[in-house]
C-alpha cells in the first residue's frame, strides 16, 4: 500500500544526501548506463522504496513503507528470526502464560533508553500498549483479547486476557506496537503524532519529510550497533525511477514492494549475473480479489463461485510475473502453520459456465462486472488486463470485465462503503500468523444471515460473513496444536465456499543491494534488517 509522490525534472529533491548532487539529474544521465557511478562524499547507505509516508507513529503506520522504517527506529517485545523462531527483543524471556490462558506475564530489559533518554520499563511499554489499544488504526488486531495492562514490577509487565488465544504470542512481534517514550508523547496520549518518532530502536530518526528520512544510529542503544554509518531512505515515483537508481548505483539498496514485474526479473538476471545482490525474505503478503456480497450480482453465492472459478491463475502468474507470484489458493500464506494452502478450487470454465447459466447468465445474457484495480501498483493493472482478455476467450457469451483504474488511497477510503462490485487488493499480516490473515477478512460484530453490517467483513469491503464463523475464528484461537489446524482449514473452507474472496497470488518480499555491500537479510515479518547492512571489501 503505498502512495505516489512527484519530483521536478532538474530540482534537488534530496538535498542532504551525497553532496549537492541531484538525483534525479544524475538518473536522467546515468539510465541505460550500468558503468555509471557517483562517488560518494559519505559513508551512509542509500535505501530506495516506493511512494511517501504520511505517518511514523505506530499506532497509525500502515504501508509497508512506514513498516519497514518503524523497525530500524523501534523495537517490539519480541521478534521473529529468519526460520521462525521467537526471540526477546525489549522482553528479557519469553512469555509466561497462565494454567488458564488469561494472563500472560512479559519479564523486559532493564538496560534499555529511549533516544530522548527516558528509561524503558514496564510503565513505558505499558503506556504504549493503552494507548494502541485507544487509538491504533489497526488497533482491530489485538481483537478484544486484552483487557488489562498491569505493571507489577518495575520491569515486569502483565497482560489480562478476555480469553486465551494462541495467536497472542505471535501479535507481540508486530511492529504496531512498538514502544514511544511516554515523555515525548505524553501530550499525544489520545492523538496521533505522525511526524516524528522516538522510540528505542538501532537509528534515531535525524530528518523527516514524507519522501526522504535521516537515520543516525544511537549511541546508546542497548543491542548490538548498526553496521554502518546511518542510512537515508529515500521514495521515488515510479518503478522507472527506482530501478534506473538501482542500475546506474546512485542508490544502495532497492526494496521491492512497487516495482514493475519486467523490471523486478532484470534486477533477478542482474543478480545471476553478479552485477547485483538479491536477498528474498519470507512469502506473507497475498493479492486477492474482495467481491461485495450484499448487493446483486454478488449477492447471488453462485455467480461468486463462477467468478472464482473462472480465475486462471497459473495463466496470470505467468504473464504478469513471470512465475515470480505464484499462484494462491488460500487467505493463508503456505509458509505459515494452519495454511492448508488448496482451500479456493482451481481453474474450470465448464463448471463457472454451469453456474452462470443456472444464475440467469449466458445465452444472450452478459454479466459485465465493474473490475477495479489500484493505478498506482502495476500489477494489479496487468493483473486485471490478463484476467479480462482471459474471460473474452473463455466465457465471451457469460462474463466480461470491465476495467477502472483508481489509486490506492481512494481505494482504500473507500472500501468500507460497498463502492467497489469487485476490486483487486493486496495484504500483510501485521504478525505472522493466520489469525492476522483470517480475522481482518472474516470477522464480523453484527450480521444478518450472510451478510455483515459492522465489522471487519464490511470493513474489508465484502460484507460477506457466513452463520457461527466468527464464533468458528475466535475458537481456533483458542485451540492449540492439530486441533487449531483442524479449525483453520475448516474456515478456509467455508470462506472458499462463500467465495467473496479470491486468493490470486503470493508475494515474496526481495531487496537488492550493490556488490560492495553484503546480501541484505530479512526477519520473519517480512522486513529487512536495516541495521545490518554493510559494506564489504
Amino acid at each position: 500500500m503505498s502512495e505516489s509522490s512527484t519530483t521536478g525534472r532538474g530540482q534537488s529533491a534530496f538535498p542532504w544526501l551525497r553532496g549537492s548532487l541531484s538525483l534525479i539529474g544524475t538518473l536522467a544521465l546515468c539510465v541505460g548506463q550500468m558503468a555509471c557511478q557517483p562517488s560518494r562524499t559519505s559513508d551512509r547507505l542509500i535505501v530506495a522504496s516506493a511512494g511517501r509516508i504520511s505517518s511514523l507513529d505506530p499506532a497509525r503506520a500502515n504501508t509497508f513503507g512506514a513498516l519497514q522504517l518503524l523497525s530500524a527506529i523501534g523495537d517490539t517485545l519480541y521478534k521473529r528470526s529468519a526460520n521462525g523462531e521467537l526471540q526477546p527483543s525489549l522482553a528479557s524471556a519469553l512469555p509466561e502464560i497462565s494454567e488458564d490462558g488469561r494472563t500472560v506475564t512479559i519479564p523486559l530489559r532493564d538496560d534499555v533508553l529511549f533516544h530522548d533518554g527516558t528509561r524503558f520499563d514496564a510503565e513505558a511499554m505499558a503506556f504504549s500498549l493503552r494507548r494502541f489499544l485507544r487509538i491504533g488504526r489497526l488497533n482491530y488486531i489485538v481483537g478484544g483479547r486484552i483487557t488489562a495492562v498491569e505493571t507489577p514490577k518495575p520491569f515486569l509487565l502483565r497482560l489480562r486476557l478476555s480469553r486465551p488465544s494462541t495467536s497472542l504470542v505471535n501479535l507481540l512481534t508486530a511492529t504496531n506496537l512498538t514502544p514511544v517514550s511516554p515523555t515525548a508523547y505524553s501530550d499525544y496520549e489520545n492523538r496521533a503524532l505522525n511526524d516524528r518518532f522516538v522510540g528505542t530502536g538501532p537509528y534515531r530518526l535525524a530528518n523527516f519529510r514524507a519522501v526522504q528520512q535521516r537515520l543516525e544510529p544511537f549511541e546508546e542503544y542497548w543491542g548490538e550497533p548498526p553496521r554502518n554509518a546511518g542510512l537515508d531512505l529515500i521514495y521515488l515515483s515510479n518503478s522507472t525511477a527506482l530501478f534506473g537508481a538501482m542500475r546506474s548505483g546512485e542508490v544502495d539498496v532497492l526494496l521491492s514492494d512497487a516495482i514493475d514485474e519486467d523490471q523486478r526479473l532484470a534486477l533477478n538476471r542482474m543478480a545471476e549475473n553478479d552485477q547485483l545482490r538479491e536477498a528474498q525474505g519470507p512469502a506473507l503478503v497475498i493479492g486477492y480479489v474482495t467481491l461485495l456480497s450484499n448487493t446483486p450480482p454478488f449477492q447471488d453465492p453462485r455467480v461468486r463461485r463462477a467468478m472464482a472459478l473462472s480465475l486462471n491463475r497459473e495463466l496470470i502468474s505467468l504473464r504478469v510475473s513471470h512465475g515470480l507470484r505464484p499462484p494462491l489458493r488460500s487467505l493463508v500464506p503456505p509458509a505459515l502453520p494452519g495454511a492448508d494452502g488448496v482451500s479456493w478450487p482451481s481453474f474450470n470454465i465448464a463448471k463457472a459456465r454451469t453456474l452462470l447459466l443456472d444464475a440467469g447468465y449466458c445465452n444472450g445474457r452478459v454479466l459485465t462486472v465493474p473490475f477495479t484495480y489500484r493505478s498506482n501498483v502495476p500489477a494489479d493493472r496487468l493483473m486485471a488486463l490478463t484476467w479480462q482478455t482471459q474471460l473474452q476467450r473463455d466465457l465471451p457469451d457469460c462474463l466480461a470485465l470491465n476495467l477502472n483504474g483508481m489509486e490506492s488511497t481512494t481505494v482504500y477510503r473507500q472500501l468500507g462503503d460497498g463502492t467497489f462490485p469487485a476490486v483487486m487488493l493486496d495484504w500483510r499480516g501485521p504478525y505472522p500468523d493466520p489469525e492476522a490473515y483470517l480475522a481482518p477478512l472474516l470477522s464480523c460484530k453484527v450480521s444478518k444471515g450472510f451478510i455483515c453490517e459492522r465489522g471487519e467483513a464490511a470493513i474489508s469491503g465484502s460484507f460477506w460473513t457466513a452463520p457461527g464463523l466468527d464464533q468458528a475464528l475466535k475458537r481456533s484461537d483458542r485451540s492449540r496444536g492439530r486441533k487449531r489446524l483442524d479449525d483453520l482449514e475448516a474456515i478456509e473452507a467455508v470462506a472458499a465456499q462463500g467465495a467473496a474472496y479470491i486468493p490470486v497470488w503470493l508475494v515474496t518480499a526481495r531487496a537488492w543491494s550493490q556488490t560492495t555491500l553484503a546480501t541484505p537479510e530479512f526477519d520473519g515479518n517480512g522486513q529487512v534488517r536495516l541495521a545490518q547492512l554493510k559494506e564489504v571489501r
